[in-house]
């Protein structure tokens, strides 16, 4: 059967509209169950248990990408508070290896504050210059499309000093083919996936099989490149469409990415054919905006939220 993806739920475009509702916000985490669904898809409040996570992960032979959760930081304070918990979580994940990486959102580090893309591009290269020294990996999260322009702006100018550094791209948004063309040189990391952020037609696919089309041919792109193709999906159809790419280019350089918390038997299944998986895990206390999203992905993950909250005394 297959596994529903990005659009198959007619509760999404409500869902993603809560996501930025302070209102809904206070009233969703003030519910005493929250905390327990949460923990099925982040690994906990604290860098002590993301370590733990990490761990556990990295002793199944799956790889990481670690992600401090915040976003859409305002104030300068909030911007260097976030940078300096980078740095002690790199300090703190294993080093030498890179089965380990961080993703950074850049609003989180900057963008919205006076001077925003200077302030966050030397912001994300504190971060880099930290994760290049401990032999830990950096990839620079996607984020709504308006930030689109400015985000790549800065990971072409990181780029220069750190070519290893990895981007996200979605193929809901109509230009991604075209990033893709322009990303996929020696070297570049590249993370594919379909899009999680609610966003207008004139610059993104609405139908599911509009972005399913876009992603294969997204796809296509990256394989045919010289960079390294991180196919972060957890629909079966594009998992499956890695094979023939593969046999067909003659390349085995790329990975599988997925979630924390979702289709944790698919993930290992891929491990044990002997493929390369990375999980990308979420921590920290502000995790709303990344917990509704992953409500809108999927209606299970919905049903289960929904189920739980009828059950509480």
């Amino acid at each position: 059967m297959r596994v529903p993806t990005l659009l198959t739920n007619p509760l999404r475009p409500a869902i993603l509209a809560a996501a930025r509702s302070p209102h809904i916000e206070r009233a969703i985490t003030g519910v005493p169950i929250t905390k327990g669904l949460v923990d099925r898809f982040v690994a906990g409040p604290t860098r002590v248990d993301v370590i733990e996570a990490v761990g556990k992960l990295l002793d199944s032979g799956r790889a990481v990408s670690v992600d401090f959760l915040g976003e859409d930081t305002t104030d300068a304070e909030g911007a260097r508070a976030a940078v300096q918990e980078y740095l002690d979580l790199i300090a703190d994940l294993p080093h030498d290896t890179h089965q380990v990486e961080v993703s950074l959102k850049l609003s989180a580090l900057g963008c919205g504050v006076a001077n925003g893309k200077t302030v966050a591009a030397e912001n994300a290269r504190t971060v880099c210059a930290a994760a290049q020294a401990a032999g830990v990996w950096v990839t620079v999260d996607a984020e709504d499309h308006t930030t689109t322009d400015s985000r790549m702006a800065i990971v072409a100018e990181l780029r220069a000093d750190f070519p290893w550094l990895g981007v996200v791209v979605q193929s809901y948004l109509r230009r991604t083919e075209q990033d893709c063309r322009e990303l996929s040189g020696s070297g570049s990391r590249v993370r594919l996936c379909k899009g999680a952020y609610s966003e207008p037609a004139s610059v993104a696919y609405q139908d599911q099989r509009d972005v399913d089309a876009a992603y294969l041919r997204c796809l296509e792109i990256l394989f045919d490149g010289a960079g390294y193709p991180m196919v972060a999906s957890h629909d079966p159809a594009m998992i499956a469409a890695v094979d023939p790419l593969v046999r067909r280019r003659g390349r085995g350089e790329y990975e599988h990415q997925m979630l924390f918390g979702i289709r944790d038997a698919e993930q290992l299944r891929l491990v044990n054919e002997g493929r390369q998986v990375r999980v990308y895990v979420p921590y920290g206390t502000e995790w709303y905006g990344y917990f509704m999203r992953r409500l809108a992905e999927r209606p299970s993950n919905l049903r289960f939220f929904l189920r739980s909250l009828m059950t509480e005394d």
